[in-house]
Parts: C-alpha cells; sequence; structure tokens
C-alpha cells in the first residue's frame, strides 16, 4: 500500500492545512483541562464552544467529509477524511463535539434510516444542534449487548421504555440517545429524545476527577414508532451496524494518539532524563509502534487493514506505553499536578472502552482464528 497522498490529496491536504491555521486559534484543544475527548460536567463551555465549533467546521465544509451530498456530506473518499484528521490534529483542533453522533449514530441512520429519518436527524447532527449518545452497555450488560435488560413495551403508535443504562460518554448534554433494548420480538434499536419525562442522567467520576460519561436511567420513557431504527426484532443486526463503522472510526482516531506521542517527545527532548539509554530506548519504541499503529488506520480507513479488534488491541498497547512513557519523563514530578496529569489518567480508559481487552481477545481467538470457546475443544 502506497501511504504517500496521491496529488489529489495532497491538494486537499494544503487546502486543509491553511483553512485550519485562519480558524482554529479560537478553538485550540487545552489538555490541561478537564476535558480531554468528551465535555466534563464542569466545563459546560466545553460544549458551546464545540458547538460553535462544528457549526464553522460545516458552514465552511468541513464536516461530514465521507457523507453523502443529499445529507449535507461532502462525498469524499476515505484518504480525505484522514488527511483531514492528520492536519486537525497537528493545528490542535478539539476532537469533536459529537463523536458518537458523527462515528455511530449518523452511520447507523445511514444504513438503516428510512428517508424521513435521514431528513429529520442527520443535518443537524452535522450542524452541531442535536448531540447523540449510545444507550448500549448496562450494569450487568456491559460488554454482552445480547444481555440487555432495558425493555420496550409496544403501547398505541409508540414504545414505553424502562430500564438502567451505563458508561454513556456525553449523555449528560446530549439531545438523543441510540439505545438498545429488548421487545417481545427480540432487541430493537430506538432513537430516544433526553428531553424527554422520566429519562433521569446521573453523571459519574472518573479516575480523572471529572465526569464524562453517565448512568442514564428510563422510567415509562414514551418513544414514537417513527424514531424506531430498522425492524422490531432487529435490533442486533441494527447494533451489529453501528460497530461496523468502528474500524475506520479507530483508524481515523489514531492520528490524534500519534499526535499526542509527537507532544510527548518533543517534550522529553528538553528534560535532562533525555540522555539516559533506557528512556531513549522507551521513546523509540514508543515513536515506532505509534507510527506502525497510524499505519494499521490508513489502512483500515482504505478498507484494506486489519480488523477493529486487531487496531483496538494494538491501541491499548499504545496507551500502556505513552504511560510508562510519561512515568519516565515526569519523574518524581509524576506524583504532582502538570500538563500531562490529565493524558496518564486517561490512558486505562483505552483498555475498556468500546469493550474490554479481554473480550476483544475473545473474539479475535474465536471469530478471527477459529480457536474453540473457553472449555470446549
Amino acid at each position: 500500500m502506497d501511504l504517500s497522498d496521491s496529488p489529489e490529496d495532497a491538494a486537499f491536504r494544503a487546502r486543509a492545512r491553511a483553512w485550519l491555521a485562519g480558524h482554529v486559534g479560537p478553538y485550540r484543544i487545552d489538555l490541561g483541562g478537564p476535558s480531554l475527548v468528551f465535555a466534563d460536567v464542569s466545563d459546560p463551555g466545553f460544549v458551546s464552544r464545540g458547538r460553535d465549533w462544528q457549526r464553522e467546521l460545516f458552514d465552511a465544509g468541513w464536516a461530514g467529509l465521507g457523507w453523502p451530498l443529499e445529507y449535507g456530506g461532502r462525498g469524499l473518499p476515505p484518504s480525505r477524511e484522514l488527511v483531514w484528521a492528520e492536519e486537525a490534529v497537528a493545528a490542535g483542533a478539539p476532537p469533536g463535539v459529537d463523536l458518537i453522533g458523527e462515528g455511530v449514530a449518523g452511520p447507523a441512520v445511514l444504513a438503516w434510516g428510512t428517508e424521513a429519518q435521514r431528513r429529520r436527524w442527520l443535518l443537524p447532527l452535522l450542524r452541531g444542534e442535536e448531540i447523540w449518545c449510545q444507550l448500549f452497555s448496562e450494569p450487568e450488560a456491559g460488554s454482552d449487548l445480547a444481555a440487555v435488560r432495558t425493555v420496550a413495551e409496544r403501547e398505541g403508535d409508540g414504545w414505553t421504555v424502562s430500564g438502567h443504562k451505563s458508561w454513556a460518554s456525553a449523555a449528560f448534554y446530549a439531545e438523543l440517545g441510540l439505545l438498545l433494548a429488548r421487545s417481545d420480538r427480540g432487541l430493537i434499536c430506538l432513537v430516544v429524545d433526553l428531553r424527554e419525562p422520566g429519562v433521569t442522567v446521573e453523571p459519574r467520576r472518573q479516575l480523572t476527577g471529572g465526569s464524562a460519561f453517565a448512568d442514564v436511567v428510563l422510567d415509562r420513557v414514551r418513544v414514537p414508532d417513527s424514531s424506531r431504527l430498522g425492524p422490531d426484532g432487529g435490533g442486533w443486526e441494527v447494533a451489529l451496524a453501528t460497530l461496523a463503522d468502528e474500524r475506520r472510526n479507530l483508524g481515523l482516531g489514531l492520528a490524534r494518539a500519534a499526535g499526542l506521542v509527537d507532544r510527548i517527545l518533543d517534550d522529553l527532548r528538553t528534560r535532562p532524563v533525555a540522555t539516559d539509554p533506557v528512556v531513549r530506548q522507551l521513546a523509540a519504541q514508543l515513536f515506532i509502534e505509534s507510527r506502525t499503529l497510524r499505519h494499521l488506520g490508513q489502512r483500515a480507513v482504505s478498507g484494506t487493514g486489519p480488523a477493529a479488534e486487531v487496531l483496538k488491541l494494538a491501541a491499548s498497547r499504545l496507551a500502556r506505553l505513552t504511560d510508562e512513557m510519561l512515568d519516565a519523563l515526569r519523574g518524581a514530578g509524576a506524583l504532582l499536578h502538570d500538563e500531562w496529569t490529565l493524558a496518564q489518567l486517561w490512558s486505562p480508559a483505552v483498555s475498556i472502552g468500546g469493550g474490554t481487552d479481554e473480550v476483544v481477545k475473545d473474539v479475535v481467538a474465536q471469530r478471527m482464528l477459529g480457536l474453540p470457546r473457553r472449555g470446549e475443544g
């Protein structure tokens, strides 16, 4: 695979770099703030800035790069999306305010939504007018989505939903939630308006000290049947479709991980510990693995790379190496709060989010390598 830019991609990169240089300033990411990826409940300004940035991106034609033109996108090939991701990281642009919407909910609506649903939900999503969260995991059904207990009961022309969802990133500021529940026909996928009566959002404290995710309790929440995504009983297929796009989105996200590594190594060069041969070896390993993972991401975005599960495990390894590098860089200062504290506290989340490493290894073993389940064979 040729990883260099085509002439068209190079021209696109130049335009993206020039535009970002003139617009990203007021929105530049602040790694010292409480919001590393999703907004923190203590930082409502993050959400308003994120909405403003999203609208600016949309108005200038930089939102929904790979989405169809008729739904507000640009219809561009995956290589341009990757170029944009790399240039946005290099310019210090913040992560999108609606990562779940653009990466999970939007593709699900494109794949499974009716024409009316696409017209209703996709443009407000790209403009930053409605933010989405994902309501799949539950306290006793985190990685085992087939075991969800949230119930959707048919009543008249809609559904009444009751249950408890957990680990819902962005839920406390989202307007809409993509929900997986159980009906009398099996699993069902519904789009829930979180402003409806009966919805209670309870932010949960995380290791960084902030609260970027929440529990969502639903007590007889009314959902019209027009907000059903896919068929009743077909929720499992819809859920799998939302996860199928994970491969390319993880590939795009790896550009941000590589950018973080670059900033860490730039900091290392200014510190006396950079002369330590053990630390230098660790830095070399971190650089090599970040670039390897970045190229794997490029291949994944192009549709020729490894499955999302492999990328997920590789990303977890890079996070552990990054944490080890920051320990070496900060030394005794790791006990104090500095610009790297929150990034280091966040690093364990990579091995948990999107399915724990242990569950992902089971998936790789059984579905990719054809090994038997535990206790079989």
